[in-house]
């Protein structure tokens, strides 16, 4: 982290599943929920208010299931549990690193987590605690990518990070293909025209027509985590 003041005021930082498995096939690897955790506290301390949004991939994922016959939508209500059980494992390592988080669900569950609603979320995070916003949207057929942009609208956030398996968006897959170009920045609609993979179509136009930049950057990076929550140049930004 640089040593100059912290550009955000609050962020809503989007965690995939799969972030958490490490090396394992499925789950949660307790090593790295641990790193991702100590590095939020780090953040945190630096006085940024932190919002989570978290997928549930490392779990269950419902459009695979979708695809191989389940009923979509008992598959998404599905997922959207897996969720929860990651976001509970979050505030676990969160409060363990001495950071105070809440767990707000689009579900209702009353006996592990919070209701989410909009005007409480603000006053936790004003109080300097973490939310986790669980659940998604709390609809069927909606991505938990979706639901970043969604939350991070209704809380004011300064920006949305998305926290990758690489450093930044590039012009084609670069496993695939290694002389794929890396951007500093790139504009949404480039990235809608050129079908970029960093997030769900309909996740981008809420972010452009809301004038939400997006930072994608590498959470497998040391220190990538703390520099984008407190606004180093790390990965690409994506704006209008």
């Amino acid at each position: 982290m640089s040593d100059s003041p912290v550009r955000y005021r609050r962020v809503l930082l989007k965690l995939s599943g799969e972030a958490l498995m490490g090396d394992l096939d499925y789950g949660i690897e307790p090593k790295v929920i641990q790193r991702i955790a100590a590095e939020i506290a780090t953040a945190r301390d630096s006085g940024v208010e932190i919002a989570i949004v978290i997928g549930g991939g490392n779990i269950f994922r419902g459009a695979g299931l979708a695809r191989a016959g389940m009923d979509r939508v008992t598959g998404d209500y599905m997922g959207m549990l897996a969720t929860v059980m990651n976001a509970l494992a979050i505030q676990d390592a969160l409060e363990s690193a001495g950071v105070f988080a809440r767990v707000m669900s689009a579900l209702q569950i009353h006996e592990v987590c919070e209701d989410y609603i909009r005007r409480r979320a603000i006053r936790h995070l004003e109080k300097g605690r973490v939310v986790i916003l669980a659940a998604g949207t709390g609809n069927p057929f909606f991505t938990t990518d979706t639901a970043a942009s969604l939350r991070a609208i209704e809380i004011g956030a300064d920006v949305l990070l998305k926290a990758t398996k690489v450093d930044g968006v590039y012009d084609d897959d670069p496993v695939r293909n290694p002389s794929a170009k890396r951007y500093d920045t790139v504009s949404f609609d480039t990235v809608l025209a050129d079908k970029l993979s960093v997030m769900d179509a309909t996740a981008i136009v809420m972010c452009r027509d809301n004038d939400l930049p997006l930072r994608v950057f590498d959470l497998g990076q040391a220190g990538a985590l703390i520099q984008a929550i407190s606004g180093d140049e790390v990965g690409t930004v994506v704006t209008a």
